[in-house]
């Protein structure tokens, strides 16, 4: 009887035939398409649901100690250049699908519900099915070029979600800017792939490692070229994961619509580049200078992630920078030679941020009966308060993501997030200090986020505020989604199933990772779980993880104090005191700014430049020799007369001239 792992390469196939099948039937029956809205959402969640059963049937097989499963074909042949393709199932394989094809199934239940008004559902669907099959097809690849091909793939239909709402400028740019942050990215990571091909003849991950080890052994490969083409390779994941300095796009890409938000933030896109340093370990961990890079990146993006978030107050851009500040832990594992850890983290966190995220959907629904459409008004937190009496599903599941995040025991944040600290705390004492002052900075501003929101008066309905919030992003509170006369309500169950479903892992699936009997070790590096369990010391975990604890309840605390109870104010102790600081928060570091007149504008004056060079001199050439060929021909026509005497008379004339032309010049006449 054939093993599930067997079957692994239908995961990504299923999503894409039903995406081929109603993409095709867009483009011969548009109209017909979109009217069997819900055969449609059946057929592409029952691709996904397929997925998902033949995901857990391989995880299932890999707990039960399966060896890896490895089928391959040739793809091209040159001489002796073999090039194979096909998929490859391991632990960390069989790990991300399960956790792709689970978070992409609840979101396409609750796009359901939330996309239901919506004219481009099916083609919403589709993009959802596309993007969801291109990132299991990463997930399987056996080597760094098919990877690089579904990293492509993936690019291009997040490039089509986040600019789904493609008449809205917003939409439109943060898709640019998502497309062109991420070349930057895939171009090293391009360099990287084909350097060392280059160095070692491989693309397995395995044969780079051992190729590029035997070359810098031997003297073939110097170190220094050793050392670039692994940082160019960083480059992808750099960018994907959304690390310092190519982070930019990640928060602009809140302007798709919500449950991409929830996709592309928890376990597709982002987790794309930590899944790639973590297969490519054996290769970082031969050069420590490379674990430092990627260890400092990564502090340096948990830092600002969290300093940013703490002066958002458009709820969307709030969890986003969250997440920015999260990839960075993951990261800090990574270069902590910790890729255990950092992949835990990347599961707990996939759970509570797609449930934070598509609770933000749900909250924005409600919104939007109240305030009209408008995302600057949907979405600002300056008008919400008192949401939890009349969405208890929502506040609940949302309180409970903010728990787990803020690391706060037993819910799954904790153990992932503790586990990233001590690895810190023994490898870079200095970075241990960073990141453990950003768990603080986690805490309170996503308990500022819940108390915002969801505690205290209502203020939806405060006209000066709406037309103050209006003013600043440069629209008229007149407008056609300025304002609803509605009410606040609970989400239907399709967007409040997959919050329950979503809030179970959320508190649960961190004790798959205690430290003293670690099963999602034991799963990906079993011997790195014996060596946890006989290391293990109640001395050494207690004063961390109390550690860790006590600066998440401080910053709990003083969430509490100035939101929750209003006891102090943070605009006069902090803000006023500190304008600078604020203002340099509230900007984002001004790297956006820095982005666009640097790149955006530079970029676009040298575009200009070239093309005014193309249409004055290089159109000009073409131009002008069309235009004498014109003229010449139009001049000739009058001598082709078919008649032999006035041919003789030209070339007389023409003799003429000549004697003529050389008695002036003096020229001898031969």
């Amino acid at each position: 009887m054939p093993s599930a792992a067997d079957s692994a390469w239908l995961i990504p196939v299923l999503p894409l035939i039903g995406a081929l099948i109603t993409g095709l039937g867009l483009i011969s029956f548009n109209r017909t398409i979109n009217r069997l809205r819900k055969p449609v959402a059946l057929l592409l969640i029952s691709c996904i649901g397929a997925a998902a059963v033949i995901s857990y049937a391989v995880l299932w097989e890999q707990l039960g100690g399966a060896p890896p499963v490895e089928h391959l074909f040739i793809w091209a042949s040159a001489g002796d250049f073999i090039l194979p393709m096909g998929y490859v199932i391991d632990p960390l394989a069989a790990v991300m699908l399960a956790l792709v094809t689970t978070v992409a199934l609840l979101v396409m239940i609750y796009s359901h519900g939330y996309m239901a008004h919506d004219k481009s559902y099916v083609r919403f669907f589709t993009y959802l099915a596309i993007f969801s099959s291109s990132m299991l097809g990463l997930v399987v690849s056996p080597n760094l070029l098919e990877i690089y091909v579904f990293w492509e793939l993936v690019g291009m239909s997040s490039y089509l979600l986040v600019g789904f709402w493609y008449d809205r400028d917003g939409a439109a740019h943060a898709a640019q800017k998502a497309f062109v942050v991420n070349r930057v990215g895939d171009f090293g990571l391009l360099l990287g792939i084909l350097g060392l091909f280059w160095a070692t003849g491989s693309f397995d991950f395995q044969g780079i490692a051992d190729g590029l080890s035997a070359g810098v052994s031997s003297g073939i490969v110097p170190g220094w070229a050793a050392l670039v083409l692994c940082l160019f390779v960083f480059m992808g994941p750099m960018a994907k994961s959304a690390q310092f300095p190519l982070h930019v796009w990640l928060p602009d890409a809140m302007e798709g619509p919500t449950p991409i938000s929830a996709l592309i933030h928890a376990a597709t896109m982002v987790a794309a580049g930590v899944f790639l340093v973590a297969r490519l370990e054996p290769l970082y961990s031969q050069f420590p200078s490379v674990g430092v890079f990627i260890a400092v990146t990564g502090t340096i993006t948990c830092f600002l992630g969290a300093s940013i978030a703490l002066t958002q107050m458009d709820l969307k851009k709030g969890l986003a920078y969250s997440t920015v500040s999260q990839l960075g832990y993951m990261m800090l594992a990574m270069g902590c030679g910790a890729p255990v850890a950092g992949m835990f983290h990347l599961v707990t966190h996939a759970f509570f941020k797609a449930m934070l995220f598509l609770g933000s959907g749900s909250v924005i629904h409600a919104m939007e009966d109240v305030v009209g459409h408008e995302p600057v008004l949907a979405q600002d937190m300056r008008l919400m308060g008192g949401l939890r009496k009349k969405m208890p599903i929502t506040a609940i599941t949302f309180l409970i993501g903010c728990i787990a995040i803020s690391g706060i025991p037993p819910l799954a944040g904790f153990w992932s997030k503790d586990e990233i600290l001590g690895q810190a705390f023994e490898s870079f004492p200095v970075l241990w200090v960073v990141g453990f002052l950003t768990a603080g900075m986690t805490a309170f501003y996503m308990f500022r986020l819940y108390f915002l929101t969801f505690e205290g008066e209502f203020r939806g309905n405060d006209e000066a505020m709406q037309a103050k919030l209006m003013a600043a992003a440069g629209k008229t509170a007149d407008e056609e989604h300025a304002h609803h006369a509605g009410s606040l309500h609970e989400s239907p169950w399709p967007m409040t199933l997959p919050l329950v479903v979503l809030a179970v892992p959320s508190v649960l699936i961190g004790l798959l990772g205690t430290p003293w009997n670690s099963r999602f070790a034991g799963l990906l590096d079993p011997e790195e779980a014996l060596e946890m369990a006989e290391h293990f010391s109640w001395g050494e975990f207690l004063p961390l993880a109390g550690a860790s604890v006590a600066i998440s309840l401080t910053g709990i605390s003083v969430a509490v104090l100035a939101y929750a109870l209003r006891r102090i104010d943070l605009g006069e102790l902090v803000a006023a005191r500190f304008p600078a600081v604020n203002a340099f928060l509230a900007n984002k570091w001004y790297l956006d700014d820095i982005n666009d007149k640097l790149f955006v504008r530079g970029s676009r004056k040298i575009a200009r430049e070239v093309l005014e060079v193309d249409a004055k001199v290089v159109d000009g050439v073409v131009n002008l020799t069309g235009l004498l060929t014109l003229g010449s021909g139009e001049g000739l026509k009058y001598f082709e007369t078919g008649r032999a005497q006035f041919y003789a008379l030209i070339v007389f004339g023409g003799v003429i001239g000549l004697v003529v032309l050389f008695g002036v010049l003096g020229g001898p006449i031969s």
